[in-house]
């Protein structure tokens, strides 16, 4: 019939897509002239015309609603946000069809808050009413009531007395009087190291205050005495907790006491922290005390082993002197530290990870009753990063790590890593090794001593090269071991004979492999040179002799490796002439061992995963390759291959011209008038491309090339989680260094027998003194042996647990 619309044309055709979007397998939409059909295996499940936004979202709802597709599938197809489905679905089921043709803009007959409430919304927030019952009283949304605070910049005013009894009447309505006049009271027989004026501090709390404690709960009173809890000894019970004037601002200077390192609690039951709780909610105390209660086999445990190698690195000492606090808070700067060390230990490798482990389970390793979760552990990182620290953290762990290790850094090695992007932003590109080609990434470079342990890190500036980067990085090298002639090893990516030159010059040596093109030199100058080092012998097949760049200004040693095969020859340049030629080869093959670590944090702490894609505004003038210039060379290679095929294609002609027909060059050339004109005409686009690009600037500012601002990914947050993996791999070498006199096989197995005794339970008590972990036995008599030498070794540290003047003492279960 005329004018009837074929069935067939509704369906797909795989040579004619146009205007097809496929939603998955079994759905997929198509628009044609102004109409558009959703199909479901090939069924009409819709059908409108593009205009009808009514209708489209009733096609959306149907798809989701059926079953036939998720909310992401088809926001996507749809292009629009998945919170647009859900909102097209919660319409649909609150007011059917009629609900989907809902115009545009505020609700029509949802009460708005009017501009003479504000003064009442502000009067009854700043009376402590929550934004629930505040919308309560006034009939709107809790939402209205929250952007309307924001709108109107509303902070919580701060009460200007000291620690006094707070007035009940008045301030909640909603509260009886018994349940405002909660009070937590330290009284002086509870505590006899409290003075009376210190005991007589009454803290009153409503439960407004935290809404996470109960009246019961806040009802409790919280005593502090050696007695009650016997993980304080006396003189930690007579602790005041550390504040300052600007983490509350109700405390005066009177009242404030020196830094201390033991924490201070109320609570006396370790599975219940509720007093504590309260406290970091009025601000009196910005870490919670560790406190332990005895266990068998708490899960993990075993990763408590790893914490005197963590309190030798320094870290607490050095997070508190860096960052001073995060603030009133019950997991605090200490806290969140340990938490995230242990974390890195027992694989947790992202703060998302923790939603798979019991905060129970997590907490009796911290002394806790709950250990932080995801977001609250994401927060106290983004406290952090906002102070911007992160450099001078990882340089004062640094120096830590010269003073303690001092001799093993006579060779460093330096070398970049390469994190891969997969945002939406547009970002620095850089070569992706693993992948072969060029991606939107981040560049660290790393500095690893002579064992392969790294010591710092460092993250490039758009993906800086390492020509660029080493004198940055050997800056860095300086001030830690300043008047030291260090010899920096590095990869073919550094080759630059001016850089090797300055480098020389300023007190460094260099240990590179030779790039580019070089001389082979003759079988017979190759030698079998052995040496022993590091208590086994190394053997090589070598050849020396002494080259010069720079018009002779540079001289450098070069020493050649000759393979097994005979076949491949592999150049190694050294300013060092002091070096034996088997030394100069194994220390430039060692530097596999930075690549090994590089794998190793890759797979074991997931060294590339991105903490955040929060990105920060770059400098728009930093020069970039010219893209224009790049697409340039691209034409000019094209036509430069088509002139060259053209010019083969005569010459053959002419090597095949029969002299009997065109004896003469100029009958060859009308015969072949045609190529001529092609080679002609090539030969002229050639020219006039190389015209073009000779104007143009080799790299201009990248702001003239990206569209919008020119960001880059944040790197405070990503830095200080590299530094916590760092601080986690060094104690685990600390201990892998331990055990290997203990185990034969080590050298293999060395470090998964650590994770092993990490990740397995634990035997906690609890005295008055001492906490002491014991180990559960491992599969095998051997392995359980080796880690109780292990455990003696830290037994001997007489380490004390963070927070606590508990010592930790180790032993394995079963073992003498």
């Amino acid at each position: 019939m005329a004018g009837t619309t074929d069935e067939s044309d509704l369906f797909v055709d795989e040579d004619a897509p146009a205007g097809v979007a496929i939603i998955n397998e079994r759905c997929m939409v198509r628009t044609q002239d102004g109409h558009r059909v959703v199909l479901v295996c090939g069924i009409i499940l819709a059908q409108y015309a593009v205009d009808d936004a009514m209708a489209e979202a009733n096609a959306m709802v149907s798809l989701v609603d059926q079953g036939w597709a998720d909310q992401v599938e088809v926001s996507r197809t749809f292009d629009c946000a998945t919170r647009t489905v859900r909102r097209y679905l919660r319409r649909f089921e609150e007011g059917g069809l009629a609900a989907l043709g809902r115009s545009a803009g505020y609700p029509r007959g949802r009460p708005r808050v009017g501009s003479s409430r504000s003064r009442l919304v502000c009067r009854l927030k700043a009376a402590g009413h929550s934004n629930r019952e505040i919308a309560r009283r006034i009939g709107v949304s809790e939402v209205a009531v929250r952007k309307l605070l924001r709108r109107l910049g509303w902070a919580p005013s701060r009460p200007v007395q000291g620690l006094l009894p707070i007035d009940a009447s008045g301030a909640n309505p909603n509260l009886s009087a018994s349940t405002a006049s909660t009070v937590v009271a330290v009284s002086p027989g509870a505590n006899p190291n409290l003075s009376a004026s210190t005991a007589s501090t009454v803290v009153a709390v409503s439960p407004g205050a935290n809404p996470n404690l109960s009246a019961s709960t806040a009802s409790t009173a919280a005593t502090a005495s050696p007695s009650a809890n016997p993980n304080l000894s006396a003189s930690t019970a007579s602790t005041a907790a550390t504040a300052s004037p600007s983490a509350n601002p109700n405390l005066s200077a009177s009242t404030l006491t020196a830094e201390q390192e033991i924490a201070f609690t109320l609570d006396t039951d370790p599975a219940n922290r509720s007093a504590d709780r309260l406290l970091a909610c009025l601000g009196l105390i910005d870490d919670a005390a560790p406190l332990f209660r005895a266990g068998v086999r708490v899960p993990r445990a075993g990763v408590l082993l790893a914490l005197p190698a963590i309190i030798d690195s320094g870290v607490l000492d050095i997070v508190r002197d860096i960052y001073g606090s995060i603030g009133p808070a019950f997991y605090g700067l200490r806290t969140s530290v340990v938490a995230l060390l242990l974390m890195a230990l027992l694989r947790i490798k992202r703060p998302e990870d923790l939603k798979e482990h019991l905060p129970e389970d997590l907490g009796r390793l911290l002394g806790l009753d709950r250990a932080p979760e995801v977001k609250t552990l994401r927060r106290k990182l983004t406290r952090l990063a906002a102070l911007g620290q992160a450099a001078a953290f990882g340089r004062a762990l640094a120096h830590k790590r010269v003073a303690s290790r001092g001799a093993a850094f006579g060779f460093l090695y330096v070398d970049g890593h390469v994190r891969v992007y997969h945002g939406k932003h547009t970002l620095p590109k850089t070569h992706v090794a693993q992948m072969r080609r060029a991606m939107p990434a981040t560049s660290d470079y790393w500095v690893n001593d002579a064992a392969g342990e790294p010591l710092f890190v460092l993250t490039a500036e758009a993906n800086a090269g390492m020509v660029k980067m080493l004198p940055i990085v050997l800056a860095e090298i300086r001030t830690l071991l300043p008047g030291r002639r260090v010899t920096v090893v590095f990869d073919r990516g550094g080759w630059s004979p001016k850089l090797f030159a300055i480098l020389i010059a300023e007190g460094f040596d260099v240990l590179t492999y030779r790039k580019g093109r070089f001389p082979r030199i003759a079988k017979a100058r190759f030698h079998i040179h052995t040496a022993l080092i590091d208590g086994r012998e190394r053997r090589y097949l070598l050849a020396e002799h002494k080259v010069r760049f720079l018009a002779g200004k540079l001289r450098l040693r070069q020493v050649t490796l000759l393979s097994d095969d005979g076949q491949h020859q592999t150049p190694i340049l050294t300013s060092r002439m002091d070096l034996s030629l088997v030394e100069v080869a194994f220390r430039m093959f060692e530097r596999w061992r930075q690549e090994n670590f590089f794998k190793y944090l890759r797979q074991e702490y997931a060294l590339d995963a991105l903490v955040d894609y929060q990105v920060e505004p770059d400098n728009p003038q930093r020069d970039v390759p010219n893209p224009a210039r790049k697409a340039i060379d691209k034409e000019l290679a094209k036509a430069r291959d088509e002139l060259r095929r053209l010019r083969t294609t005569y010459g053959i002609a002419a090597l095949a011209n029969p002299e009997a027909r065109r004896p003469t060059m100029r009958g060859f050339k009308n015969a072949n008038a045609h190529l001529g004109k092609q080679i002609g005409a090539a030969l002229k686009r050639v020219t006039t491309l190389e015209q073009r690009r000779a104007k143009m600037p080799t790299r201009v500012p990248v702001g003239q090339v990206v569209q919008g601002p020119v960001l880059k990914l944040a790197t405070e947050r990503k830095l200080l989680t590299n530094l916590f993996k760092m601080l986690a791999y060094q104690a685990e070498s600390d201990l892998f260094r331990l055990v290997v006199p203990h185990y034969k096989r080590a050298e293999d197995e060395g470090r998964t027998l650590i994770q092993s005794a990490l990740n397995g339970p634990a035997t906690i008590e609890v005295t008055d003194k001492e906490l002491r972990i014991t180990l559960a036995p491992l599969s095998s008599a051997h392995r359980t042996r080796a880690i109780a030498e292990l455990c003696d070794a830290m037994d001997q540290r007489a380490a004390m647990f963070p927070g606590t003047r508990l010592r930790l003492r180790y032993a394995v279960e079963g073992a003498p």
